[in-house]
C-alpha cells in the first residue's frame, strides 16, 4: 500500500493524528493518551493489519523523550512509523503495548533499563542490561553523568 492510502486509512482512525514527511516509511505523531487504542486498531484492521512490531526505541530530546514504534504489515508488506512524547523529562511514562506486540516486552524493557522511561501495565517491567545494584541515572540519556569512568554526555 502507497503512504498515501495509509495516510488517508489512518485519518479515518485517528483524526488527530499528525503526518511527518519521511521518504522511507509513513511518520506518524499520536497523542501519548490515543496510543495504545491506536496501536491495537493498526493490528486489528482488516485493512492494514500492521501485525509485526520490528523495533521500539526511545529518543532523548531536551525537553521530553520520544518512543519510536516500527510496524510492518507482514500480510501486506507496508509498514509505518508511531512516535509518542512523553510528559516532560522527570518521571516519562507511556502505555505498554506488550500486550498487543509479544516482541514490546523485550524492546521496552530495554528502554526502561537503559533511559528511564517506564511503560505502564508492562507484565515484568524490570532492568534487562544493567544489573540492580546500578542505581544512578540512566546510561543513554544525554544528562547522564559517570564519574568514575569519566563519562559526560
Amino acid at each position: 500500500m502507497e503512504q498515501e492510502q495509509l495516510k488517508e486509512k489512518i485519518i479515518a482512525l485517528l483524526p488527530e493524528a499528525e503526518f511527518n514527511v519521511n521518504k522511507q516509511y509513513l511518520d506518524i505523531n499520536v497523542p501519548s493518551d490515543k496510543m495504545h487504542a491506536f496501536v491495537k486498531l493498526l493490528k486489528e484492521s482488516d485493512d492494514l493489519k500492521l501485525d509485526y512490531l520490528f523495533c521500539l526505541s526511545g529518543v532523548d530530546w531536551k525537553t521530553h523523550f520520544t518512543i519510536v514504534y516500527h510496524l510492518t504489515s507482514t500480510f501486506f508488506g507496508h509498514s509505518l512509523v508511531l512516535k509518542v512524547k512523553t510528559t516532560g523529562r522527570e518521571n516519562p511514562e507511556v502505555a505498554s503495548v506488550a500486550d498487543i506486540y509479544a516482541t514490546a516486552e523485550f524492546h521496552e524493557r530495554e528502554v526502561y533499563d537503559l533511559m528511564g522511561i517506564k511503560f505502564s501495565d508492562h507484565p515484568d517491567l524490570r532492568r534487562l542490561f544493567l544489573d540492580e545494584t546500578f542505581i544512578e541515572g540512566f546510561p543513554l540519556r544525554k544528562d547522564y553523568k559517570d564519574e568514575i569512568n569519566i563519562i559526560e554526555r
